[in-house]
């Protein structure tokens, strides 16, 4: 069981009351209410049925909002064929092509070119509304004899991206080798057509690479994975390449690309895509230090000129028809809903490797048959179910590896199931040396000198054992151990663990005292006695200091795995419904919103010992809470519990029915994103039938 237990009881019961003088006064509130046009509501209000809420008071979809300032939408097309879309290529027919150009004309979109948008981006001159950007990669010959006349004749212009070692591949040569497939040499065009189409005004010539346009082996079990963004595995050596080993080799592979490119057009490259969409922070900064200014990935949503580092492209293929297409240009403003689970790496890990590889199978094929779109994946070991962090599933510098597992199993469901993978990591709860200082714990006043006051929550040994983050040597291991599940595995973003959180009794280690008095507070701590003004003051630093610390984290992901990794953070749902709660966990809804990509707070009634009868409208409670907050529903999974932790193992399951109707339940109220917590995929629980009706976006529509 990876959970937090539920807060001291003497906490738990002051929130019960605060939940309960709530409900009273909204209670007291609508008995208030004498006309009868409004006492239906108020009666199913009480009921803790759903209000109907007026049209006009419902949040604008973003695709009836004005276009954003300075943003821009790119289109990644490959190969265009007159006759058939050879899907080996990623082609399109040149009569959709042509269609799709002329919808977006005829709907007042407006290409744009590299130059526009790097003007856009040093504020010299703003990119028009509804701007377009059109790339073409790979390089085949069809740009030079199907694309390029009608840039021309649109006077539209475009990128160019392509594969130095195809398009530099010499005539006498008959095939190239394009993936391990023999495609014949004229399928790709040459630099002499390429110097052409630059020369014409219209055409930006982009790196996609000299030659790392193919997958390496790149784990133990054989996986093959981009080799532009990915550490080579050797399996005679049985060995990772070294960071520095993988800079070299990207380092040779920048500088041919640029000169091959610059020998043509006379330009230097301005512009990087990365094959695959696959991003390396590591190996931007070295195209960045060689001039690049724009890098383009395959990540959803639109794109702004202020933003550079991580340009979204909507991939483009064979199977859309055009109002599909147009649908899809229409909403690329609007943020997909998400459907998540978070998923135990202990319950694949066998120390058997064909039973491994059996649960690693099945869990496959259960996120693949469900059709969610993202997977919290456990990147630590915690076979105990204590929540202290032992070992991990990568290579790593700092704490034992128990199996080199998390590569393997993320890159399985990304490519097999087809959804994004998150590793889910811990921020504090690692199980490092003595030498490392842990979080102090102010020890309770004795009675006789409570006078009067209220004893605060006091019960170490319901949480997790952590580390004290202003410590430097801790910060550092932590650290250390990101960047090395960064280089060890591709992963889309990463969830930090329901650890991070200080109690209002902590922290009291002797480096969070030296860091409260540099920040400018004067003893003694904790500051359960100062004057309220003073406890929020304290209160909020601790907040932004965990805060920070995860930022911190995830800029250091990021500098190697690249800009595109998300973040998202469990935050305990009392953050919602009683901000007042920051000084019992030092964690703030608002101030994660502004702070991650995405926010998980755990709606598990169970967890929270929310009475039976009262369950639904508490479920009612948590979304209006976060729909006060203009934008919050937009950034907030909802994640509920799918078992009792409260019970036996055997009977830890929660009826499907169950979670069927709280599911439902948030879904009306509003919630655009939901989750769940734990997926038993051995058990088939929750069961895939309940899903497909009622969390599943394949099955079911969104909200």
């Amino acid at each position: 069981m990876l959970c937090f237990a539920p807060p001291p009881p003497a906490m738990r019961q002051a929130m019960k009351a605060a939940g309960l003088r709530w409900l009273g006064a909204a209670a007291a509130a609508l008995m208030l209410l004498t006309l009868a046009a409004l006492l239906p509501l108020a009666q199913r209000a009480h009921a803790g049925e759903p209000v109907f809420s007026a049209v006009q008071s419902r949040p604008l979809p973003a695709r009836e909002q004005p276009w954003p300032h300075n943003s821009f939408i790119v289109l990644s097309y490959h190969d265009v064929d007159d006759r058939q879309a050879d899907q080996r290529f990623l082609a399109v027919t040149t009569h959709k092509l042509v269609a799709e150009l002329a919808w977006l004309r005829e709907n007042g979109y407006q290409a744009v070119s590299v130059q526009q948008i790097l003007d856009a981006h040093e504020g010299k001159t703003p990119l028009p509304p509804k701007a377009i950007l059109l790339t073409f990669d790979d390089g085949y010959r069809s740009f030079y004899t199907r694309v390029f006349p009608l840039l021309k004749s649109y006077q539209w212009p475009a990128v160019l991206a392509p594969v130095g070692h195809w398009v530099g591949a010499p005539a006498s040569q008959p095939e190239i080798d394009f993936g391990g497939l023999n495609v014949p040499r004229k399928h790709f065009s040459n630099w002499e057509e390429i110097r052409e189409v630059h020369a014409s005004g219209l055409v930006e010539i982009a790196a996609h690479t000299q030659n790392l346009h193919f997958g390496h082996i790149a784990n133990p079990q054989g996986n093959t994975q981009p080799a532009a963004a990915t550490l080579r595995y050797d399996p005679a050596r049985q060995r990772y390449e070294t960071p520095a080993e993988f800079e070299q080799r990207l380092e040779a592979d920048i500088r041919a690309i640029s000169h091959n490119i610059e020998a043509a057009t006379g330009q230097a490259p301005r512009a990087w895509v990365w094959p695959y969409g696959a991003m390396n922070g590591k190996a931007w900064a070295l195209a960045k230090a060689q001039g690049y200014r724009l890098s383009f990935s395959l990540d959803e949503g639109l794109a702004h000129a202020s933003q550079l580092d991580n340009i979204p492209r909507f991939l483009m293929g064979e199977d859309q028809s055009l109002e599909q297409f147009a649908a899809s240009i229409v909403n690329i403003q609007q943020r997909s809903a998400q459907r998540i689970t978070h998923v135990d790496l202990d319950y694949i890990y066998d120390p058997d490797p064909i039973q491994q590889e059996k649960n690693l199978g099945q869990l496959v094929q259960r996120i693949h048959d469900l059709r969610i779109t993202t997977v919290y994946l456990q990147a630590f070991a915690d076979p105990e179910g204590d929540g202290l962090v032992r070992s991990v599933y990568f290579p790593n510098r700092v704490l034992p590896m128990r199996a080199d597992l998390f590569n393997r199993v993320a890159w399985q469901l990304r490519s097999r199931a087809g959804v994004k993978v998150f590793a889910w990591m811990p921020v504090l709860s690692f199980n490092l040396d003595s030498s490392y200082p842990r979080i102090a714990r102010a020890e309770p006043p004795l009675p006789d000198q409570l006078q009067g006051k209220t004893l605060p929550p006091h019960d170490g040994g319901q949480d997790y054992q952590r580390l004290s983050l202003f410590d430097a040597r801790v910060r550092q291991a932590i650290q250390t151990l990101y960047a090395d599940l960064a280089w060890h595995a591709n992963f889309a973003g990463i969830v930090f663990h329901d650890d991070a959180l200080l109690r209002e009794d902590e922290d009291v280690s002797a480096p969070a005292l030296a860091a409260y008095r540099a920040a400018g507070f004067e003893g003694p701590f904790p500051k359960t006695d100062a004057s309220q003004p003073e406890q929020q003051r304290w209160m909020r630093f601790k907040t932004k200091a965990l805060t920070d610390f995860t930022l911190e984290l995830l800029q250091t992901v990021r500098a190697i795995r690249g800009a595109d990794v998300q973040s998202a953070r469990n935050l305990y749902v009392n953050t919602l419904l009683q901000p007042e709660s920051e000084r019992w966990f030092a964690q703030n809804y608002q101030q994660a919103l502004s702070a991650y990509d995405w926010v998980a707070p755990m709606v598990m009634p169970l967890m929270e010992q929310v009475p039976e009868a009262q369950i639904l409208p508490w479920l009612d409670r948590v979304v209006a809470s976060a729909a006060r907050i203009p934008g919050a529903l937009d950034k907030t999974i909802f994640e509920i519990q799918s078992v009792d932790w409260r019970k036996s193992d055997a009977e830890r399951a929660i009826a499907p029915e169950r979670l069927a109707q709280w599911l439902r339940r948030l879904s009306m109220q509003g919630a655009q994103h939901l989750g769940y917590y734990p997926d038993d995929f051995i058990g088939e629980h929750p069961p895939q039938g309940m899903l497909r009706r009622h969390f599943s976006l394949y099955w079911f529509p969104a909200p």
